[in-house]
């Protein structure tokens, strides 16, 4: 295979230098000739050994993937577009004792990492520059235990793979409304979905999970084992170390469910939200809506109503009615439907390879105040999209501190998402989102950490109350801050 000359001037030209990929099913293909260009904690430029590289190779059941190999590129490619970054290493994980050798090998060496589960990060932190990408694309399993209400998903899941494989059983948790996310940083973020309302967050239907934390030991964390990291992952991010299996809580459930989306003009978008501002304080857990503002393909601007009912349809029938006389819909798609239909309804909307930007912000109040402004400043830019995510219900019957997710009191997450083809439009789409955003922020107070990229200072006012046990965790079971690749978490001095 064809090797370049290890440049040593620059980091750049270092991970773009052509290795093998590294292997113990190609021990051949080890003998690196030079050691190569990485990226360090703290942005230094490091070398990191042949020897070293060769020996990690030899020591994973997956590929270690080096540059100049075929499968880098995809590899390295995540869901949003935006982000193009060339990892020095990555190692593609078929186990925990495969995630345990590589996070040991960046530790070692304070090597830059980030973890790959679904690589669906608006951020972008699922690939880093330089560094060690943990990728676990391929530990992707999904079990079921009918018979405990169990289901158990490996690190690099997506979503639609765990509710088909519930679903086959008349079983279901909470998941997310775009099946190609991956479960990993979904769970660990808390986990919104069309079902939070009546069963909670994910992570209030997760039992325990599997982690491998920053000294490469493989943990069970659960209300019995290590509970300080099963508090802290429960909306604490990837801040503790790397997830490679979660067993979530299954609840009985027919997947023909009453629901979808009611479109009007967005011309009458006042008035269906004055309608919704005093109706959503009224409905059952059972019930979940979610208004959007987006333009449909053919440039017309409208309202939608994202909506489920997960009960008895002749009830839903009746919590809907009222909802169904506001205005004039130019269409009503609610009608009985398979669960798993509206699960993906999203997927191609919000699919692979688009360029990205969002904002998130938790609302407290619905107010008539923040139901004007939200409408009346939407912008006419077609590359722009209003969503939420309703809370309350079952969210709101766990205690604020019973997790480290810091939102229980919200009554909704709004998410503003701009998406566009042309690298040429990145300036504008972010000024677009960012000019509109700042109407809303004011309403807002924290945001969602899957979504938006923290800062170290709005990081501590995000988890607030939290932030000081997560911090002291932190400096236990991380303290030289290897997972850092998330909306961070600093050890406790």
């Amino acid at each position: 295979m064809d090797r370049r000359q290890f440049c040593r001037t620059t980091v750049a030209a270092g991970v773009a230098a052509s290795f093998p990929l590294l292997s113990a099913c190609e021990r051949s293909a080890t003998k690196v000739e030079a050691g190569i260009a990485a990226v360090s904690l703290d942005g230094a430029e490091i070398e990191l050994e042949k020897a070293a590289i060769r020996e990690l190779g030899e020591s994973m059941t997956g590929p270690l993937i080096l540059s100049g190999n075929p499968d880098y590129d995809v590899a390295r490619t995540i869901w949003n577009a935006m982000h193009d970054r060339r990892p020095a290493l990555i190692a593609r994980c078929l186990n925990s004792t495969d995630v345990s050798n590589a996070v040991t090998f960046a530790r070692e060496r304070e090597l830059l990492v980030s973890v790959r589960g679904g690589g669906h990060s608006f951020p972008g932190k699922s690939v880093c520059d330089g560094g060690l990408m943990i990728d676990l694309s391929m530990l992707d399993g999904v079990e079921v235990d009918a018979g405990n209400k169990r289901a158990t998903a490996a690190g690099g899941a997506l979503l639609g793979a765990l509710d088909a494989a519930t679903l086959e059983h008349g079983l279901v948790t909470t998941a997310g409304v775009v099946s190609h996310t991956g479960v990993g940083g979904y769970t660990l973020g808390g986990g919104f979905g069309r079902l939070n309302r009546m069963l909670g967050l994910t992570i209030d239907n997760l039992v325990s999970a599997e982690l491998v934390t920053a000294d490469g030991e493989i943990r069970t964390v659960s209300e019995e084992e290590n509970p300080d990291l099963f508090w802290a992952i429960r909306g604490g991010g990837g801040n503790f170390g790397v997830a490679t299996k979660f067993e979530y809580r299954l609840h009985s459930f027919d997947r023909n469910v009453l629901g979808g989306g009611i479109i009007w003009p967005l011309d009458q978008a006042a008035e269906v939200l004055d309608f919704y501002g005093d109706w959503v304080e009224t409905i059952s857990d059972e019930l979940y809506v979610g208004p959007f503002m987006l333009s449909l393909p053919d440039g017309q601007q409208v309202f939608m109503m994202d909506s489920l009912y997960c009960g008895d349809p002749v009830q839903g029938e009746k919590e809907f009615a009222a909802l169904r006389k506001v205005g004039k819909p130019m269409m009503d798609g609610l009608a009985m439907n398979d669960y798993m239909a509206l699960q993906t309804a999203n997927d191609v909307a919000f699919g692979h390879g688009h360029r990205n930007y969002a904002r998130s912000g938790m609302v407290k109040s619905i107010t008539p105040e923040f139901l004007t402004t939200l409408h009346e400043t939407f912008p006419k830019d077609p590359r722009l999209v209003f969503a939420t995510h309703t809370a309350g219900g079952a969210v709101k019957q766990v205690d604020e501190m019973a997790t480290a997710f810091p939102h229980r009191n919200i009554e909704t997450m709004l998410v503003g998402l701009a998406a566009w083809g042309d690298e040429g439009e990145d300036e504008g789409a972010i000024a677009s989102l960012k000019e509109w955003w700042s109407h809303l922020e004011p309403f807002t107070g924290g945001y969602y950490e899957n979504l938006s990229a923290g800062t170290d200072s709005s990081t501590v006012g995000n988890y607030g109350p939290a932030y000081d046990r997560l911090s002291g965790i932190k400096a236990q079971h991380d303290p030289m801050n290897l997972f850092r690749m998330n909306s961070n978490i600093r050890p406790k001095a």
